[in-house]
């Protein structure tokens, strides 16, 4: 019993040390000062993969991603060691493609064991997404762990885009075949205008703008000269304006043509959260 006790009040002797001293071996100050700047990342995927390795049931390599979502960056300048500035930027694009392949229409019939000849229909989708914000931030604490709680008041705009082409183009006698003879993406083929052969060529949505407000609370400890791990949680409120999203559709007009026509998919809305 004695040792044990002994061994606590060691530990918590070198752990209060070690917590109030405020400078490395180099004479480099341990916590932050008036000028300094920073970046944040997310820690989870680190701190999960030491997990997994003590788990046992194996652990995939870290990812490196940012702070609160991926493609986000927070950047702090500090005004003095008691508060700082806050920049938020998220920059997130995507760009995707696939390939369908269908047997040409009006083609010879290939003698067996031959292929049919095959034309190739294609799908590209792509989205983006800009958030900026900025925010305040004040600390309590004087020792390598800190406190702190603040604002941030952000703002972001998306938008996103399908395009789609097709190796076989629509029959002026026939649509309804040809559109059985192009490939379905999941949404290009419309089945309000399935009778005549109505397939998506493109389909856009107006830009998505949004602001929100968010009160933040946290803790940080500083392990290194300038370096920290800290835990945040945030609260606040959003408010965003969805634009129009349209389409366009090309079918067999039943009088020997072919036109283009377009739609609403979904009209203009707007979103609330707490």
């Amino acid at each position: 019993m004695k040792k044990t006790t002994l061994a606590i009040a060691l530990a918590f002797g070198v752990a209060s040390a070690f917590a109030q001293d405020l400078t490395s071996k180099k004479g480099e100050p341990i916590l932050p000062e008036a000028g300094d700047w920073s970046i944040g990342i997310d820690a989870s995927p680190f701190l999960n993969y030491a997990g997994q390795l003590l788990s046992g049931s194996g652990a995939s390599s870290p990812t490196w991603n940012h702070l609160n979502a991926n493609q986000t960056i927070i950047g702090k300048m500090f005004k003095d060691e008691k508060t700082a500035y806050r920049a938020i930027l998220r920059i997130g694009m995507t760009s995707n493609k696939s390939v369908g392949s269908v047997a040409t229409v009006g083609g010879t019939a290939p003698t067996f064991p031959a292929l049919p000849a095959m034309v190739e229909d294609e799908m590209k989708s792509s989205s983006n997404f800009i958030g900026l914000g900025a925010g305040y931030e004040m600390r309590r604490g004087k020792t390598r762990l800190q406190g702190y709680y603040g604002a941030d008041l952000m703002f972001w705009l998306s938008g996103s885009k399908e395009k789609y082409t097709y190796g076989n183009a629509l029959s002026t006698t026939s649509g309804a075949a040809s559109t059985g003879n192009s490939t379905d993406f999941g949404t290009n083929i419309d089945p309000t205008y399935a009778i005549y052969g109505g397939r998506v060529t493109e389909v856009k949505t107006s830009k998505t703008f949004g602001f929100g407000v968010r009160g933040f609370i946290g803790a940080e400890y500083f392990i290194l000269a300038k370096i920290s791990i800290a835990g945040e949680f945030g609260w606040g409120l959003g408010l965003s304006s969805n634009g129009e999203r349209t389409g366009t559709v090309e079918q067999f007009g039943g009088t020997g043509s072919v036109g283009s026509t377009e739609y609403v998919v979904a009209g203009k809305s707007g979103g609330f959260s707490l």
